[in-house]
């Protein structure tokens, strides 16, 4: 197939969000040209949102659990984030002017808080490098000369005759109205590129509540809980919805959720109400006579299971479990919750799936296309939140912006 070529020795990147504009100020550096196109008015649109409450950027932890986060494509994210991660992308901002913190939980955010500050002060090092961007160009694929496709406020544009190479940083599939709307998936598998069907990631669950529990606790967090799916384990608070569950704590064990339920139907989650008291201590308090008291009084003042939380049990546990102690203890620290489906792909934080590791080489560029790169959410990788997603993204954004340099040195 033939190669990419650019309009006039300038590098094309298509996508506006942090994987692109890291590949652009790579590339700047590197004495190259630089065009970024984005269908949207404006470049980093998740970027910002994703930082509208506090723009968790990276995490403190040591690499190896860092890089652990990333499951099954740990060893393929891994030399991304030895190149430019946590530690890189801290340094980074600081020369933005953007000072960073390391919160109790590890997560490291920006001392305002905010994404905006931030993007303001790399777009005008970006323009001041000589970056050029251009905005409302949704990208449609390529013609049948190899050139690429723009609709414009304008009309169509090709680009394509002369130059040199192309980097795709076009998102996944969450959050189309902010530009990530996977559109690109059958261009690319038209021309052999192999992908995967795009999937919720760091997404809410169904699960099938009585319409009494739904009105009374939607919206109500779930607070100091462990959860545990077969081997995994994790400690924190998720939210109950209309809909089922979502928070933190679900998004870290969604994508074994999801994988789950697409395998079995259904996945339990089995919620440990109490994790400060053994299911011993629990049994003997509960079995402490309780008088003329409710028995939602006695879980109150005895196991210290009141509010969401006794909803939650009420919900779950059966008729038999509330009457036997043991079995009653038993519910609180293992409480079965069946959940049905992910919450649709663009409700979800960001999503799995998209352009296969087997489909590029080691600098990001793609087989089948050469002078085509890849990078960001749009690759088939996936992290829970708390600054995994960012870092990878400006990470394989980094990495890509290399690979072509690289590839450019090597041309004859």
């Amino acid at each position: 197939m033939s190669e990419f070529r650019g309009e006039d020795g300038r590098v094309v990147i298509i996508g506006g969000g942090p994987a692109g504009l890291m590949a652009a100020e790579v590339l700047a550096r590197g004495g190259v040209s630089v065009d970024v196109y984005d269908a949207m008015p404006s470049v980093g649109r998740k970027f910002l949102m994703a930082g509208k409450s506090g723009l968790n950027l990276t995490h403190a932890e040591p690499f190896a659990i860092f890089a652990s986060r990333y499951g099954a494509r740990r060893d393929w994210v891994a030399p991304w984030l030895a190149d430019f991660g946590a530690r890189a992308l801290r340094e980074w901002a600081r020369e933005l002017g953007i000072d960073t913190f390391v919160g109790s939980s590890g997560r490291v955010f920006p001392a305002e808080m905010k994404a905006a500050p931030l993007l303001r002060a790399w777009l005008h090092r970006l323009r001041a490098a000589g970056v050029c961007f251009h905005m409302r160009h949704r990208w449609l694929g390529w013609d049948e000369d190899g050139a690429l496709r723009f609709v414009t406020p304008a009309g169509d544009e090709k680009v394509g005759a002369g130059g040199t190479a192309a980097i795709l940083a076009l998102g996944g599939g969450s959050w189309a109205k902010l530009g990530s709307d996977g559109a690109w998936m059958p261009w690319l598998a038209a021309r052999g590129v192999a992908v995967a069907p795009l999937k919720p990631a760091n997404c809410g669950f169904d699960v099938d509540w009585s319409d009494h529990f739904r009105e009374k606790f939607a919206g109500q967090p779930v607070k100091s809980v462990v959860a545990t799916l077969a081997e995994r384990r994790r400690q924190g608070e998720f939210v109950i919805t209309g809909h089922g569950v979502e928070g933190s704590l679900i998004y870290a064990l969604a994508a074994p959720l999801r994988d789950a339920i697409e395998a079995d139907g259904s996945a339990t989650l089995l919620l440990d109400l109490a994790p400060g008291k053994t299911v011993e201590r629990l049994t003997a308090e509960i079995a402490h006579p309780r008088g003329s008291r409710s028995m939602g009084s006695h879980l109150q003042s005895r196991a210290g299971v009141n509010g969401v939380k006794a909803g939650l049990l009420r919900e779950c546990a059966s008729k038999e479990d509330y009457a036997d102690p043991a079995r009653l203890a038993a519910a609180i620290k293992a409480l079965p919750l069946r959940l049905i489906a992910p919450r649709p792909l663009d409700e979800a934080i960001s999503s799995a799936g998209g352009v296969m590791a087997e489909a590029l080489d080691e600098n990001l560029m793609l087989r089948d296309l050469p002078g085509v790169f890849c990078a960001g959410e749009m690759l088939d990788w996936e992290a829970p939140t708390g600054g995994y997603l960012l870092t990878a993204c400006f990470a394989s954004g980094h990495a890509a912006g290399r690979g072509v340099l690289a590839w450019l040195h090597a041309k004859p």
